[in-house]
């Protein structure tokens, strides 16, 4: 039914575009210079007469003597009966949205009827492992009896011991070498690191994980700015729900943009894959000292925290015998800690200012009251601007 259903739609787009597009040409026609590479979406015998996208499935165009020639401008899907081995890393720790979400979005790629991929976990040993979060696992493969992938899924979580692992490091490279995509999501981007596949490259992780991998990989251009960021070969996401997007997007290099916008809609997802959006440029990533320190006390709640890229405030609830002036005490020491510029406060709180790596000029206020009809609770606000935003 699913399989079906895509086939209606790809040949009601071809036939409306086939009218509107003044470009677009029946495939018998002469005329036409550039095609589009087998992606099996019902356009591969379509000829334009322009350079450009494939306005049925997104491809790139290329010139029809390059793809008669078997050119490599674009990657061609393989065939019904061969689809692209996909090996997914699976080690203690992992982190569970970073390979089951990319793995729903692989999973639901069909051309010609037959899936797109051949999923499989790959693990150290085999035996159940236990991921962030307490999810058992049983991984379908070791190391020594692997299937060499086509695609390399390197997930997050508890990665650092992973690092220092020589067995784990040692398959990573090995397989990277004849992979046609080795994507990455959250923390996962330390294993390229390590294997020295994102020297000369640019490439993103965890927000707050962001100044450790410039540490880390110095040869790396490390971007905030995107929720993923593509080298050709090598692809890596930003934390957690950035997987899902760079999965789409690994699919539109593989595939066509077609065959992901198919995938992200039948998941029910607004993908955006040029909106912008990340973690790293919010405001809050910038109170991350803030949020550490808050965490000393046991009982705490979050009662609101919303932003912008420009600014930020939370709010919590704090379950502590300590008034409030002591709480602002403590925060100007951090505020020392950090070699923050302490400012005057308006009445009982704190205030401060500092500049981040790019020269912007950062205000923060934080104030303590207590919380009504509550002997034993305050509430701490602190607030986050950007100097001259609107």
């Amino acid at each position: 039914m699913r399989a079906s259903w895509r086939t209606c739609v790809f040949v009601l787009l071809l036939a409306s575009v086939a009218v509107t597009t003044p470009g677009l040409m029946p495939g018998s026609a002469s005329s036409g210079t550039w095609v589009c590479p087998p992606c099996g979406a019902g356009c591969d015998d379509t000829l334009f007469d322009h350079d450009g996208r494939c306005p049925v499935c997104g491809m790139s165009l290329v010139p029809k003597t390059a793809a008669a020639a078997g050119g490599a401008a674009a990657p061609s899907p393989p065939s019904s009966e061969k689809p692209l081995r996909l090996a997914v890393l699976l080690f203690p720790g992992v982190q569970i949205i970073d390979y089951t979400g990319p793995w729903e979005v692989f999973g639901q790629v069909f051309v010609n009827n037959h899936p797109g991929f051949e999923i499989y976990s790959v693990a150290q040993a085999s035996g159940p492992i236990t991921t962030a979060m307490g999810m058992s696992v049983n991984p379908r493969y070791t190391f020594v009896d692997a299937p060499a992938p086509d695609v390399i899924l390197l997930p997050g979580g508890n990665v650092p011991p992973q690092l220092e692992n020589a067995a784990v490091m040692s398959w990573i490279r090995d397989s990277a070498r004849g992979a046609k995509v080795v994507f990455s999501v959250c923390n996962g981007a330390f294993f390229l690191a390590k294997a020295g596949l994102l020297d000369g490259l640019e490439a993103t992780t965890f927000a707050a994980l962001i100044p450790q991998l410039e540490r880390d990989a110095p040869k790396t251009k490390v971007r905030r700015d995107k929720r993923f960021v593509d080298n050709g070969k090598i692809v890596t996401a930003a934390g957690l729900s950035s997987g899902i997007d760079g999965a789409l997007h690994v699919i539109e290099k593989l595939y066509g943009r077609g065959f992901a916008e198919v995938v992200a809609t039948n998941l029910e997802y607004h993908w955006q894959p040029e909106s912008g959006w990340t973690r790293a440029t919010l405001a809050d990533i910038k109170l991350q000292p803030v949020y550490t320190w808050v965490h000393r006390f046991p009982e705490r709640a979050v009662l609101s925290h919303e932003g912008s890229a420009d600014r930020w405030e939370t709010r919590w609830k704090l379950t502590t015998d300590k008034p409030g002036r002591e709480i602002v005490g403590d925060l100007q020491a951090l505020i020392q800690e950090e070699k923050w510029t302490a400012e005057t406060a308006q009445g009982s709180g704190a205030a401060w200012r500092f500049s981040d790596s790019d020269g912007r000029v950062w205000k923060g206020t934080a104030s303590v009251e207590a919380a009504p009809a509550e002997s034993k609770s305050r509430v701490l606000t602190v607030r986050l601007a950007r100097a001259g935003a609107p």
